[in-house]
């Protein structure tokens, strides 16, 4: 009874070490989660104004200019995919995987080749264990994401799509990434980047759509604003990962400490129960003694 006793105790305190890991990392995600959501909010408006210029530019100019107007050949398509450089954030990185799989898949099906462009360690190390090449990697800065290295992503994807299809060059530019709906939910999410889909925003059915006037040609306007719209809304994908991995480690870390919690009630029990069963024997055996000298 006495060694069932001491395993229990130990097993008491491993449980609570945890516990004090977990909720130390909970309320470390629950400080940054703020400052990620507020980084978002502050990106997201001119992402998407960026997009309605971008979108107004090509739909008002007739412009045939290449960043958006789609190949009539595709050969080859890009994903870029955002992950995080560390584990312990439940489902975050798996389901945005599977997502960019489920993706790759679809294009391959279309007769299109994949090639990849990965952000984080978890899809680095996910396509290095599979010996699947990457064109570009990026590690790093995953949870405080960085406008320079959203500019060498973007560099990287905009040469690629500019490089001739016979060349290695692309045609589609897709962005696989986690989206923070709430604190408790995280959503995988795949924009095509390239060429220009939509225009993203509110829309007011009962306004007229503005007349435009380019200054100096509209092709000019193009090549100024396209850079620039690729660079603001991989950042806003950057971001956007980074507030979704805080909320998903302190989920994750809370349903961690709460186990813990179990643990240690479960075993507190069954301490608490051995020890009885030895003072109980304990007694038993002095009663028994004292029967046998009478």
């Amino acid at each position: 009874m006495g060694a069932q006793l001491r395993v229990y105790r130990q097993k008491i305190r491993s449980a609570q070490t945890t516990k004090k890991i977990t909720r130390a990392m909970e309320l470390i995600a629950a400080s940054r989660i703020q400052k990620a959501k507020a980084r978002v909010e502050a990106s997201t408006p001119y992402a998407k104004a960026i997009t309605r210029a971008v979108s107004a530019v090509a739909n008002h100019s007739n412009q045939d200019h290449p960043l958006v107007t789609e190949a009539e050949n595709i050969v080859r398509a890009a994903v870029v995919i955002f992950t995080s450089d560390r584990g312990l954030a439940g489902a975050f990185n798996s389901q945005v995987l599977r997502e960019a799989e489920e993706l790759a898949e679809r294009l391959r099906g279309e007769g299109k080749e994949v090639v990849y462009y990965l952000i984080g360690r978890k899809a680095v190390g996910y396509f290095s264990f599979r010996n699947r090449p990457a064109v570009r990697t990026w590690i790093g800065e995953t949870e405080n994401p960085s406008f320079e290295l959203a500019k060498e992503v973007s560099d990287a994807v905009l040469e690629a799509y500019a490089t001739d299809a016979a060349s290695g060059g692309v045609q589609e530019i897709h962005l696989v990434h986690n989206r923070l709906i709430s604190m408790v939910s995280q959503l995988p999410q795949v924009v095509r980047l390239l060429p220009l889909e939509l225009v993203e925003g509110d829309s007011d059915e009962s306004s007229l759509d503005p007349l435009y006037a380019f200054e100096p040609d509209p092709e000019t306007v193009l090549d100024a604003l396209l850079p620039a719209y690729i660079e603001s809304r991989i950042f806003n994908a950057m971001l956007e990962s980074a507030a979704a991995k805080h909320a998903a480690t302190q989920k994750a870390m809370k349903s961690a400490t709460d186990n813990a919690d179990a643990l240690i009630r479960d075993y507190t029990r069954l301490a608490n129960n051995a020890r009885q069963a030895e003072i109980t024997q304990q007694i038993s055996e002095i009663v028994g003694g004292a029967d046998a000298l009478s």
